[in-house]
């Protein structure tokens, strides 16, 4: 009894850290104004040599700004813009973007 009493206090004090550190899309939003010159207002590019990003996958958008905030992927573009940002700057980003339309499954083609 005392394991599963230990194992739900654990849990319930995990579960708040996990809500809170969730993106915020409206704030995504403000926060892309910056990106908009390259990625356009919703993520679909305005120049073909710019990805667009609009509904991509929330976890990769995540993992690519903190991949350039780190170096561990090289852009100098990319690194100047993510060095700047915040984890939660990067989630509300993520957000924003994951939201929007874009990505399709191509499996039902």
């Amino acid at each position: 009894m005392m394991i599963k009493n230990t194992f739900l206090a654990v849990l319930m004090l995990a579960v708040p850290l996990t809500v809170a550190a969730r993106g915020d899309a409206a704030a995504g939003q403000e926060k892309a104004k910056v990106c908009e010159a390259c990625h356009g207002t919703t993520g679909k590019s305005v120049d073909p040599n710019y990805p667009n990003i609009g509904g991509q996958h929330k976890d990769y958008l995540e993992k690519a700004l903190k991949d350039y905030r780190s170096g561990r992927r090289p852009n100098v573009i990319m690194a100047g813009m993510a060095s700047a940002l915040s984890d939660q700057d990067i989630e509300d980003l993520a957000a924003w973007y994951s939201s929007q339309e874009g990505l399709r499954d191509l499996s039902e083609e």
